[in-house]
């Protein structure tokens, strides 16, 4: 039976399929089949080895286990991130828009890695004088940072074992080809297979290599999910292109924490990390101001504090929910639990609730502030200077306890925090100076509490 001449590739799973489904048979995602040219069943002897070599069954007990040395990247921030540095054979996938500042960033490390280590640049969207280009604006030397532009897999690898460098970065993996297959780069299979064979070629030499990836409109990694399991780590370039600040978020780290973020400023030398980024997600108001709750959040290992404001005005017939930075499915469940268990009615009302500074909050633990923010909006009055709040707020109107409570509350209390509403369980047994708390059980005693502060 003669082979087909395309084959359909899943882009979320990398499955392949001889025809095309509405329905991914292996993953069950829909409409994610594309069509391409199907690959040669020849090759080479040894296309699909390990990525590490074999060895031979062993208890877990028995086997000798060490913490990992690390290699610091010169930026605290990445560092942080990184979980403290690069890590020999470690694979690293960065993504972000376009124009966010990830060649930026990744430049200025290998400038800094230069010094001590050997360090190559691959650039496969760039050519070598645009990237001297960056370097002299970006106010750095790069005497001892080997570039090379090129997009053949085969040749950068040859160019790998030849310079040896103990740190490389791809610039960026979707523009890179392998003459082994027949498909254009940024397809499924070409995205697969150089990321597979670079991720080989780290392990076995112990070059740390860091490999930039594309991004999706809706901010996901392009590519297959594949792409995400074969490296060690995953970063995620986070910010507007019209703020000068930009995050740069762990999502997967198998040498460190997970969801750990670090803070950079862009400037005309760069990207400066940002040591107090707690500064920068708070507004500077002269008096305090209707609307807005200072929430201590976690990111990673890192207590934050963010402000959260709210804007509660007379709506239409059909009332809008608006949030910036917050999940809106979470704010219409918030404003029920309001009504339900505190008697405040926001059904006629026009509710816009944001995050200052362009964070993104996911963690469940700023349902109490945004509750707390809404009712200052609605009633006129500004929550007293130096306020914090954070808990979870359930359906049935209680209020749960955040993690690391403790850790939050010392945060707040060294930034000059001085009043904190926060549930019962988080409440510390012994007093923290200069910081008076209100432990609650429920969203009306916290309701009732903000009344008798304000």
């Amino acid at each position: 039976m003669a082979s087909p001449k395309s084959i359909y590739t899943c882009t979320e799973c990398g499955g392949t399929n001889a025809k095309w489904l509405g329905k991914c048979p292996h993953c069950g995602a829909w409409n994610t089949l594309t069509e391409g040219a199907a690959e040669p069943t020849g090759g080479a002897k040894n296309r699909y080895q390990s990525l590490a070599k074999s060895q031979p069954v062993a208890t877990l007990s028995e086997i000798e286990a060490s913490d990992f040395e690390r290699t610091p990247t010169g930026q605290e921030e990445l560092d942080r991130v990184l979980g403290g540095g690069i890590v020999a054979g470690g694979v690293v996938l960065i993504g972000g828009d376009p124009g966010i500042g990830k060649s930026t960033l990744l430049l200025q490390a290998v400038e800094s890695l230069s010094q001590t280590v050997k360090v190559l640049y691959v650039t496969g969207e760039e050519s070598g004088a645009q990237v001297a280009m960056r370097s002299r604006r970006l106010g750095l030397a790069g005497t001892k940072v080997r570039v090379l532009a090129e997009i053949s897999l085969e040749r950068i690898l040859a160019t790998i074992e030849v310079e040896e460098p103990d740190f490389c970065v791809i610039d960026s993996i979707q523009t890179l080809y392998s003459e082994q297959l027949s498909s254009a780069p940024g397809s499924v299979a070409q995205v697969r297979e150089c990321a597979a064979q670079l991720t080989r070629t780290a392990k076995s030499r112990g070059c740390a290599i860091v490999l930039v990836g594309h991004v999706t409109k809706e901010g996901a990694l392009a590519g297959p999910r594949v792409l995400e399991h074969i490296v060690d780590t995953v970063l995620y370039f986070e910010g507007d292109t019209h703020s000068s600040f930009r995050l740069v978020r762990a999502i997967k780290n198998r040498f460190g924490a997970v969801n750990e973020i670090g803070v950079f400023a862009m400037t005309e030398k760069g990207l400066k990390g940002v040591t107090n980024p707690s500064a920068i997600f708070l507004s500077t108001h002269a008096e305090p101001v209707p609307g807005s709750c200072v929430l201590v959040t976690l990111e990673g290992t890192r207590p934050l504090l963010v402000e959260l404001q709210a804007l509660v005005d007379s709506g239409g017939v059909s009332p809008r929910r608006l949030s910036v930075g917050l999940d809106r499915d979470r704010l219409a469940m918030l404003l029920a639990v309001l009504h339900r268990h505190a008697g405040v009615a926001t059904g006629d009302q026009d509710v816009f609730v944001n995050a200052v500074g362009g964070v993104r909050i996911s963690e469940p633990a700023a349902d109490l502030a945004v509750l707390l923010a809404i009712q200052s909006s609605l009633r006129g009055k500004a929550l007293p200077r130096g306020f914090i709040a954070f808990g979870e707020v359930g359906l049935a109107g209680e209020v749960r306890p955040a993690p690391r409570g403790q850790e939050r509350l010392k945060e707040a209390a060294k930034l000059g925090f001085s009043v904190a509403v926060v549930p019962k369980a988080n409440a510390p047994k012994k007093a923290i100076e200069g910081l008076t708390i209100h432990a609650v059980e429920r969203v009306e005693q916290a309701i009732e509490v903000l009344r008798g502060l304000v």
